[in-house]
C-alpha cells in the first residue's frame, strides 16, 4: 500500500473518530457547553500526517460542532461570528498542534506529544474566548449579570470555559502516553512498504 493511500485511510479513520467523539461529547454538558473529546485524535493526526492534516481534523471538529447543535446558543445571536469562531478554533487548534509537534519531535517524541496535547485545548479555548470578545460580548455581559457575576472576564473563565478546558486538558495529558504509542505504531506502519 502506498504512503498516500495509507495517509488517506488513516485520515479517514481519524475523521470518523473525530465526528463520532464530538457527537457523543455534545451530549455531555459541563456548564452551558459540551466538553470536547476529539482533541486527542487531532493530536494523533497532526503528529502522524502533519500540520495540514491536523488542520483538516480540526476543521471537521468545527463542522461537527455546528451540525450537532452545540453552538446553537451563539448561532441565534450572530450566525457569521459563530461559524467563523467555531471553524477557526478547530482548524487552528489542529494546525498549531501539528507545527508544535514537528518542532519538538526530533528532540523528544513524548515531549512533543505532551506539548501538542497541551497546545490543542489552549488554542481551541483561546480562539473561542477571542470569538466571544469579538462577536458576543453584549450577550455574555447579560449572561454574567443573570448569573450574579460582576466581572464578565471571571464569568467567561469560570462559567463558559473553565471546567471544560480543565477536562479537555486532563484527557489529553492522561492519554499522552497512549497517544505517543499510537503515533509510534502509526509511523512504523506508514514507513513500512
Amino acid at each position: 500500500m502506498k504512503t498516500n493511500t495509507k495517509k488517506i485511510v488513516g485520515l479517514g479513520v481519524l475523521t470518523a473518530i473525530v465526528v463520532v467523539l464530538q457527537f457523543f461529547a455534545s451530549q455531555i454538558k459541563l456548564g452551558p457547553f459540551s466538553i470536547t473529546l476529539c482533541l486527542a485524535p487531532i493530536v494523533v493526526g497532526a503528529a502522524l500526517y502533519g500540520k495540514w492534516s491536523g488542520a483538516w481534523l480540526g476543521a471537521v471538529f468545527g463542522v461537527t460542532v455546528l451540525i450537532s447543535g452545540d453552538a446553537a446558543a451563539f448561532l441565534t445571536i450572530n450566525p457569521a461570528g459563530t461559524v467563523v469562531t467555531v471553524l477557526l478554533k478547530g482548524l487552528l487548534a489542529g494546525l498549531v498542534t501539528g507545527v508544535i509537534y514537528e518542532l519538538i519531535e526530533k528532540k523528544s517524541k513524548i515531549g512533543a506529544v505532551i506539548t501538542a496535547g497541551v497546545v490543542t485545548p489552549v488554542v481551541n479555548t483561546g480562539i473561542f474566548l477571542v470569538g466571544c470578545l469579538l462577536f458576543f460580548m453584549d450577550t455574555i455581559e447579560g449572561w454574567a449579570a443573570a448569573a450574579g457575576m460582576e466581572s464578565v472576564g471571571t464569568y467567561m473563565i469560570t462559567g463558559l470555559v473553565g471546567v471544560n478546558f480543565v477536562v479537555e486538558l486532563a484527557v489529553n495529558l492522561v492519554l499522552a502516553t497512549a497517544i505517543e504509542r499510537i503515533i509510534r505504531v502509526g509511523q512504523k506502519t506508514i514507513k513500512a512498504k
